[in-house]
């Protein structure tokens, strides 16, 4: 299954994760700087909540493309739906 994205779904999702790779990079120095255990895992809880809309972005935008190509045989179909559901799952 290919990453089949419109320009803008892409920006959005590259902007999360870019958001995210800096919150990341707040966090390790947070703990280097030996701050306080709440301010630290409330930003953790951020990063994850951003992380988890990027991945369900990808699922939305996979699942839309998935109903669209309605030329696929059933059992192609079935098999595309089985994986995306356990990659969104797997994010649950």
């Amino acid at each position: 299954m290919e990453l089949q994205m419109a320009a803008d779904e892409l920006k959005t999702v590259l902007n999360r994760l870019r958001r995210a790779q800096g919150q990341i990079a707040g966090i390790i120095r947070m703990i280097e700087e030996g701050r306080d255990c709440e301010d630290v895992i409330t930003q953790l809880a951020a990063v994850s909540r951003a992380l988890d809309r990027a991945g369900f972005a990808i699922i939305a935008t996979g699942l839309q493309h998935c109903m669209a190509e309605g030329d696929l045989p059933v059992a192609d179909r079935e098999q595309l739906r089985a994986r995306l559901e356990k990659l969104f799952l797997s994010l649950a």
